[in-house]
């Protein structure tokens, strides 16, 4: 164990092995630290939270702040921190509101610089959450999910697992699982293939939720009738998680971008700019 000098760790913290602290940290009474995490200048680790091993925390982090809401508790709950976590400058993670609840962040996620995770989140594993993202109370993110810069995501909404959520997309509904938002019309605009095929899924796989995702965006059925096809026609496999996804939603679904009524995209023909310049120089 390495702390050092001028960081003041309270005698009630349990801190595991191999644990380096570094200089004017703060670690309060009721923590727990586990094995081979490294915290950097500047961590305060406040009462309430728990640290599985091997997390790098990066200067300035807060984690365990109390919540952030006008009907604070006496008695707020607890953060829960997995292993194998990056959490980088600046950070913060707050307490979950009640006595019996939890912050949650899972196993060998990123955060990065100055992202805030508010009370009664909860974050899977092997998610990305970039710069200066805002989660707000009860946000849900599911595995492998991305959120690039600056997203910012209302309470109670939930983010599907392997969903890729652009920069600057303000989210006030359900984010799909599997799916990409564009951050500037904060709209679905099709699959996150990329993110599908990095997490070695086959071209089989995608195709069925290609299909999925016609009858969900695409087949003008209403909301009943989608969950029924979708309970029906992919009841196994990858497309699964769509019913069990969308018939759990309390906020709905975020829409799909499409092209306003009418609007048509010219198609070029091969030669077709060539002609005026042949016609210019034979005059």
């Amino acid at each position: 164990m390495s702390i050092h000098p001028t960081a003041i760790v309270n005698p009630l913290a349990a801190i595991g092995d191999d644990v380096s602290i570094g200089p004017f940290s703060v670690i309060e009474a009721g923590v727990s630290i586990g094995h081979a995490c490294r915290l950097e200048g500047r961590v305060v680790v406040k009462t309430g939270t728990t640290l599985g091993h091997d997390n790098l925390i990066s200067e300035g982090v807060v984690l365990g702040g109390l919540p952030q809401h006008v009907h604070l508790s006496d008695h707020p709950g607890q953060v829960l921190i997995g292993s194998g976590n990056t959490i980088r400058e600046n950070v913060t993670i707050h307490r979950a509101l009640d006595e019996d609840e939890a912050t949650v962040v899972g196993d060998n996620n990123m955060l990065m610089v100055n992202a805030h995770v508010a009370h009664d989140c909860r974050l899977g594993n092997h998610t990305i959450v970039a710069n200066n993202v805002m989660l707000a109370g009860h946000v849900t993110v599911g595995d492998r999910a991305y959120l690039s810069g600056a997203v910012a995501i209302h309470q109670f909404c939930r983010v599907g697992t392997l969903a890729m959520v652009g920069g600057q997309a303000h989210i006030t509904k359900d984010v799909p699982p599997y799916v990409t938002i564009d951050g500037l019309s904060s709209s679905v605009v099709g699959l996150n293939q990329i993110g599908l095929r990095r997490a070695g899924f086959s071209s089989e796989d995608i195709l069925q939720l290609k299909e999925a995702y016609r009858v969900i965006y695409r087949s003008r059925l209403t909301w009943n009738e989608i969950l029924a096809t979708l309970q029906r026609a992919f009841a196994r496999g990858l497309a699964a998680h769509f019913h069990q996804f969308l018939s759990t939603t309390t906020r709905g679904i975020i829409s799909e971008r499409r092209a306003p009524p009418g609007a048509t995209i010219r198609l070029r023909r091969e030669g077709a700019d060539e002609e005026p310049r042949l016609r210019a120089r034979a005059g």
